[in-house]
């Protein structure tokens, strides 16, 4: 820590910021970066927090959310540095001597890791509450050089994500959407709207990932950034200001939320954190894998993460939801020979009925579909017998209109709007924030988990209930939002207190709730619900950009009229994060079933090191119409590689991999062994070229660096 009057300093060796105060008392942060970039000129910059508040708008309006009256105002009152562990922590103190407001802004990083975890908390030790309406968790105002050449170098990357279509990332020129407004004869200081993008309700992804990023194209050098929420009521923007680009992250707001929290007297409020990722010149890439080592460092630890067991669940172009005893029993004999380890029953377990969408919430296992003495518990005894763990899926916060939970709970423990129960597609939602939904759902899990031994959940959420719930008298549905995600999070890690052992994978109709808040406390992401297996390459090689490569699940669904190419392709897809099995395996033939066998013993045979791997995209990003798709998960001595051939390509394509071209490499393909893909290594280019004669197809790879030949 550098303790100058004027400036002070803080980071490691890599990552270090600088922060400059002004002769105000203003504090700014002037520069983020590596340890000795920093010039001796001060570049762009915000002030640390920006503060929207009723009566405290902005000195410039639009559509952006910074040049805040509040944050302009907040001075410096004191800054600390300290060590926990592994991870490095600054908090500045700001106040503002006008309204009382305080500001608190805590960073953090791992040691070694280029990433930076910002969290905001505002008090207020004023007189008057301070009503807000929107607080950044993250302001940075210096990500390119103060010279408008940057900008013109500067592109923008973000992901679109839909049901069935998740993961797509973009990129364009930052100029198109932020186009210089100047010349040389007339200046103007900068626009009033620009880049941004929004989630809401209570899909964190629904529309787009909570992720973002910026690039220049000539250096490599990139940003990336998370909003770590699990909820829709997030913002980024990313925008031209001083003739520097700039990032400004939040969690909900009035604007775009309908949020708004009164600060009373006394009273905190704590922002929604982010995460911002560097790389000086490796590009996204570089990027997106100092974000997979921040994500394990920040993580809940959970044996999960080093086992990764293979697992089977039923619904994926398989039972899709009609689970029977007669149906599962000789599922679970071909998953237990496929050499699965966890085998899930996927929705329809409790259905009873015909109208069970709108009748779930008590989570009893249905009579019909199971009948005789044991009921369900024949179908888990066999799964155990079979020497596999069992898993059930699960909704928690829905409970159908018809349930008789729909009585039973009261309407506090339910979303409301106007004092009305808020109804969506036949499902109330719970408020976990009343004890009444918690004690439903705790003795939900605890009948599951500790009295039937079911060791693996899929939570599953299927339906957006909108802005929120205005619950208590004077709150807003975005506020009554923001504190039922918190609520949800609380919820799981009490269960997972529990039940530390348990497994439980994160699901909303496949990728609609992905998002780092809840991968940091769940075990597994599910990735789509995408059926068709040519879709699903560029969602499972996209997958690692916001799932670490052990949490993302992928479905591998053979079918008995496909090929054996598409056999292969649909394994290959999941074997560089999480298999899940499933398709009717008991109907394959023989050679399609010793494919299927195949994968799964390559992919337990690698999967020791896919825990340390970082990924890369040897042919960009994956477009979704791209013929040749290709994820790269790099050890230090050891590259795989998975490639898809899809309709449309020529046979034969040429990868650029970061291993050094004067370096020794062997490559070879290790699954399908007896399908006729080839791959040769070119050392004096690093150039890897693959040949896959049929369409689709797809191959696992792996590169091992070797020591060159003595001379």
């Amino acid at each position: 820590m550098d303790n100058e009057q004027r400036s002070f300093r803080w980071g490691h060796e890599a990552l270090h910021l600088e922060f400059l105060l002004g002769d105000d008392g203003s504090a700014r942060l002037t520069h983020l970066g590596l340890p000795g970039e920093a010039g001796s000129d001060p570049r762009a910059s915000l002030p640390l927090v920006e503060v929207t508040a009723a009566g405290h708008g902005r000195g410039w309006s639009g559509s952006r959310l910074i040049g805040t009256a509040l944050g302009g105002r907040l001075r410096h009152r004191a800054h600390h540095a300290a060590r926990d562990g592994d991870w490095h922590t600054l908090t500045v103190h700001l106040h503002d001597p006008d309204t009382g407001l305080v500001a608190e802004v805590t960073y953090r990083s791992p040691d070694g890791i280029p990433v930076l975890r910002s969290e905001v908390t505002l008090r207020n030790e004023g007189q008057t509450t301070l009503h807000l309406e929107s607080v950044s968790s993250l302001a940075v105002g210096c990500l390119t050089p103060q010279d408008p050449a940057a900008i013109d170098a500067a592109d923008l990357l973000w992901a679109d994500n839909d049901w069935l279509s998740e993961c797509r990332w973009q990129r364009q020129p930052m100029r198109r959407t932020t186009p210089a407004p100047s010349g040389r004869h007339v200046q103007y200081g900068h626009g009033k709207a620009g880049f941004e993008l929004t989630g809401q309700g209570t899909w964190s992804s629904c529309g787009h990932l909570p992720m973002g990023g910026l690039t220049d194209r000539r250096t490599g050098r990139t940003w990336m950034w998370q909003i770590e929420h699990n909820g829709g009521g997030w913002r980024w923007e990313c925008q031209e200001h001083d003739n520097a680009a700039y990032a400004a992250l939040f969690g909900p707001t009035d604007t775009h939320h309908g949020w708004r929290h009164p600060l009373e007297p006394g009273a905190a409020f704590h922002t929604v954190p982010v995460a911002l990722s560097f790389s000086a010149d490796g590009g996204p890439d570089a990027a997106f894998a100092a974000l997979t080592r921040y994500r394990r460092a920040h993580r809940r630890p959970h044996p999960d993460h080093r086992g990764l067991p293979v697992i089977f669940n039923d619904y994926m172009n398989c039972l899709m939801g009609d689970p029977t005893t007669d149906k599962l029993l000789p599922l679970i004999d071909a998953a237990a020979e496929a050499g699965a380890e966890y085998f899930v029953i996927d929705a329809g377990w409790y259905d009873d009925s015909d109208g069970w969408w709108t009748s779930v919430g008590a989570w009893e296992p249905s009579t019909s579909r199971f009948p005789g003495e044991k009921g369900i518990h024949e179908v888990l005894d066999r799964i155990r017998e079979r020497g596999m763990v069992p898993g059930l899926w699960l909704e928690p916060e829905v409970i159908g209109v018809h349930s008789p939970m729909a009585k039973s709970l009261p309407d506090e423990a339910f979303f409301r709007r106007d004092g009305v129960r808020v109804v969506e597609s036949g499902r109330h939602h719970l408020d976990l924030r009343h004890p009444a939904a918690r004690t439903h759902l705790d003795q939900v899990v605890d009948r599951l988990v500790g009295e039937w031994g079911v060791g693996y959940l899929k939570l599953d959420h299927n339906v957006d209930p909108g802005s929120g719930t205005s619950a208590h008298p004077g709150e807003t549905p975005g506020a009554g939002l923001l504190g039922h995600n918190r609520a949800q999070l609380d919820w799981l890690d009490g269960v997972l207190d529990r039940y530390p052992h348990l497994v439980v994978e994160n699901c909303a109709s496949g990728g609609m709730r992905w998002d780092h808040a809840l991968l940091s406390r769940l075990q597994l992401q599910s990735t789509s619900d995408q059926q068709n297996l040519n879709l699903y390459a560029p969602i499972a090689a996209s997958a690692p950009t916001a799932a670490t490569p052990e949490q993302g699940a992928v479905w591998a669904y053979p079918q008995p009229e496909d090929s054996l190419d598409e056999v292969a392709f649909t394994m290959a897809s999941a074997l560089l994060g999480r298999i899940h099995l499933s398709g009717r395996l008991p109907e394959l033939g023989p050679e399609a079933r010793a494919l299927v066998h195949e994968a799964v013993a390559v992919y337990k045979a690698i999967r020791a090191a896919l825990p340390q791997a970082v990924p890369s995209w040897p042919l960009g990003l994956p477009g979704w119409d791209d013929p040749w798709i290709a994820l790269a998960l790099h050890t230090p001595a050891t590259t795989y590689l998975t490639v898809w051939r899809r309709p449309g390509g020529d046979a034969t394509t040429t990868l650029q991999l970061p291993e050094r071209a004067d370096g020794a490499a062997r490559a070879e393909v290790l699954y399908p062994a007896t399908r006729q893909a080839v791959a040769v290594w070119n050392p004096d280019t690093a150039d890897l070229t693959v040949t896959l004669p049929t369409a689709p197809s797809a191959a696992l790879l792996r590169i091992t660096r070797t020591e060159p030949d003595a001379p």
